[in-house]
């Protein structure tokens, strides 16, 4: 996908931007689900053994919160496109970017390996994730 918009693209390439990344961003995630129910459906040890519930949480947190951000990018570009009011910022724009990638992926690594059912090292993302969704969130908010 292409980089957010330099500072003299107009608004509505910024909105078309961001509803492009919540489009693609909510095929990806709904692909990962498909996949983790083919993984339920066919019984795959590695996803379903009762030793890798660690896993099985990761996994779904990870497709959930990507598919969710997806939608809040969506909801995003919509706003931006409609409400005349709003000051479109790169900081929300980059933190909300930032919170798509982080969060998601933390999920997923923290799944990828884990100890004694503590996620792994992957999952330390996710708190810098969420530090930027809450940033973009307050952000938007405030800008409305």
């Amino acid at each position: 996908m292409a980089k957010p918009a330099s500072p003299n693209v107009s608004t509505a390439d910024r909105a078309r931007w961001h509803l492009r990344f919540g489009w693609w961003s909510l095929l990806v995630f709904a692909g990962l689900g498909l996949t983790l129910e083919i993984l339920h459906g066919f019984k795959v040890g590695a996803y379903l053994d009762v030793s890798n519930e660690t896993r099985r949480l990761m996994w779904r947190l990870s497709h959930a919160h990507g598919a969710l951000l997806g939608v809040v990018h969506i909801a995003y570009g919509l706003t931006v496109q409609s409400v005349t009011a709003i000051t479109f910022s790169q900081t929300t724009s980059r933190s909300l970017v930032g919170a798509s990638a982080l969060l998601p992926t933390g999920f997923f690594l923290g799944g990828v390996s884990f100890y004694a059912g503590d996620p792994g090292v992957g999952v330390a993302l996710v708190p810098v994730g969420a530090f930027l969704l809450l940033v973009a969130l307050f952000r938007i908010a405030r800008s409305l």
